[in-house]
């Protein structure tokens, strides 16, 4: 029924308990995120790194609890489409002044797609594109400071910016890092730029905490040259603080966002001020993925498949099986001209795989709430997304009728894909060691076996360890991204091969020793690992360690007693304690 001026109140109802669902999740994200300095202050890591794995359910939580708000309340699924059509509408009336309104438009798409058919998706009760600009909205805090170093110096502005992120716990020596932040960027840039009038020093209000490290983010702005930096700030053993490194080069900050690491904890007011201020000082980095490493996955999914459509439009190749080994649990397959792999779990699997769909979707969800340490892929998932059926090469359509039917359908002209997982496309490894030059294959297995060593030291197994499971990225680093067999550190057994009971059983090539399910031999490691002559070289130089039962054990141990490894995204190389004395300066 509508009022005196057109207004539908069930409408205007719906739509408030939209925003108020909206606004809650985001108030309890906020104070989670804000509690990121306090962990930090105290050295809590343990406690950071639980709040980064809980905090990924929250959306999900204030989604379903909405969802039986509209049941319960409105009887959702009696609901009009003329009544839909007038939610929208006042829903964005309510978000004109809203400070995340870009967040709250996805909320909406997230809740109405758990009631209204997906027939519905694509239509005017949904936002297929932002209705609300995010540009130019007001915060408190701001978005960021601004220093002017002009008024009071390079060094005392250094000092200035760090002193005002307030951190309850002292400095080792501040001004020799200032010394070492100023020696470090000459090193870099040659020589100093005469400074302009109107120079100055953008920070962002927040530091961007993950595992043991704040991370202070900004650009001076000189004239017409912009030159954006990175501070690191850590603990020392007596639990001080001091500056790590300065990260100067705009590739090197974008690695700190690397899909394959943890997400950060940034407090923020207005989200969209963050993303806009980091893409300026890294352009090519999508918005979805800064998103999504700002710990707003959903919002990160919704840029990412609205730049996909946004693709389709202006590109013209075909969807096509994904080049290497074919997987015995998923179905993969790319867009050559779009740098991102699609995953459907196959409706039978290999025969020596033992699991279901939910123990592979499981898995796959473990990869979101642990830390990544650089070496797993982030996997983006979607449901019963559709996509332009003319942009499907028919051996790819036949790949998927044989091993995934249940998993997708024709409509019209669009194939609905009901589940499935989006991956940033690398190399797979066995493919770059094939074509690799002697030096190459050294370096890659070098890289590989760091992999397997961090992710035991960050309580991951990967399983299944074959090299086509490992994929190369553009700057070299060997990233592991088939997670169907992964499983906790913590709950392998693992043992040492016990000798035959005698030699002809040895030479059998039957295994006469039992073992459980959880049970690794890390010696047998070498016969499916080492088949090729400089594969097995590089092997045994850099990593002959990891086939034996003791580093798993000695790992497990570190990881029983509660030790938190520390883990950089940058080389030892750039770290001050690598490049300068480490006595205070004099001057």
């Amino acid at each position: 029924m509508e009022g005196p001026l057109g207004e539908n109140p069930v409408a205007q109802a719906i739509a408030q308990a939209l925003v108020d669902g909206f606004d809650k999740h985001y108030r309890i994200f906020r104070e989670t995120s804000r509690r990121a300095k306090e962990f930090f202050e105290a050295a809590e890591w343990q406690a950071q790194l639980n709040a980064v794995r809980d905090r990924v359910q929250f959306y999900d939580d204030r989604v379903d609890e909405t969802v039986r708000r509209l049941h319960q309340e409105f009887d959702a699924d009696a609901v009009d489409n003329a009544t839909w059509q007038q939610v929208k509408l006042q829903f964005i009336g309510m978000l004109i002044n809203h400070r995340q309104p870009e967040l709250a438009e996805t909320f909406f798409n997230s809740v109405t797609t758990r009631i209204l058919h997906r027939s519905y998706f694509n239509n005017d009760y949904l936002f297929a594109r932002p209705a609300i600009s995010t540009e130019f909205i007001e915060s408190f805090p701001p978005v960021y400071s601004s220093y002017y170093p002009q008024q009071t110096g390079l060094r005392a502005t250094l000092r200035r910016i760090v002193e005002d992120f307030d951190w309850q716990r002292p400095f080792e020596d501040l001004d020799r890092d200032v010394d070492y932040i100023l020696r470090g960027t000459l090193a870099h840039i040659g020589a100093w730029p005469k400074m302009e009038v109107n120079c100055q020093i953008q920070v962002l209000y927040s530091a961007f905490y993950r595992n043991k490290t704040a991370y202070i983010i900004g650009k001076a702005i000189n004239g017409y040259q912009e030159y954006p930096f990175s501070l690191a700030v850590r603990h020392n053993a007596a639990g001080r603080l001091y500056i790590d490194t300065i990260l100067l080069e705009p590739w090197r900050i974008s690695v700190l966002f690397s899909l394959s690491r943890a997400y950060f904890m940034v407090d923020m007011e207005v989200p969209s001020g963050y993303v806009q201020f980091l893409r300026s000082i890294m352009p090519n980095k999508p918005r979805s993925e800064l998103y999504t490493m700002l710990g707003l996955g959903k919002q990160g999914k919704t840029m990412f498949f609205r730049d996909l459509v946004a693709h389709l439009r202006h590109s013209n190749d075909r969807f096509i099986i994904a080049p290497g080994i074919r997987g015995l649990v998923m179905l993969v397959f790319t867009l050559p001209s779009y740098p991102y792999v699609f995953k459907i779990i196959k409706d039978v699997f290999g025969s020596s795989k033992n699991m279901d769909r939910a123990t592979v979707k499981r898995k796959y969800l473990l990869v979101k709430h642990v830390d990544r340490v650089g070496r797993m892929a982030d996997t983006l998932e979607f449901s019963y997304a559709a996509l332009p059926l003319s942009r499907f090469h028919p051996d790819l359509l036949q790949e998927l009728s044989t091993l995934a039917p249940s998993s997708f359908e024709i409509e019209g002209d669009k194939v609905v894909i009901k589940h499935f997982y989006i991956e940033r496309r690398m190399t797979p490894l066995n493919i770059h060691l094939e074509q690799a030059r002697d030096e190459e294959v050294d370096s890659a297995v070098r890289e590989y076996g760091n992999a397997i060593r961090e992710l035991a030291m960050a309580n991951i197994f990967p399983g299944d360890m074959l090299w086509k499971n490992f994929g190369v990225t553009r700057y070299g680093r060997v990233v592991f991204y088939d997670y169907d067999e992964i499983e906790h550190m913590t709950d392998m057994n693992f043992r040492k091969i016990p000798p035959a009971p005698y030699e002809e059983m040895e030479l059998s090539g039957e295994p006469w020793y039992s073992a459980g399910p959880m049970d690794v031999f890390p010696e047998e490691f070498a016969t499916f690992l080492l088949g090729s002559t400089r594969v097995r070289k590089a092997f045994l130089k850099h990593h002959r360690d990891l086939l034996q039962p003791a580093f798993w054990q000695q790992a497990q141990q570190r990881l029983r007693d509660g030790y938190i490894e520390d883990f950089f995204p940058y080389p030892e190389e750039l770290r001050f304690c690598n490049q300068f004395p480490l006595a205070n300066p004099a001057g």
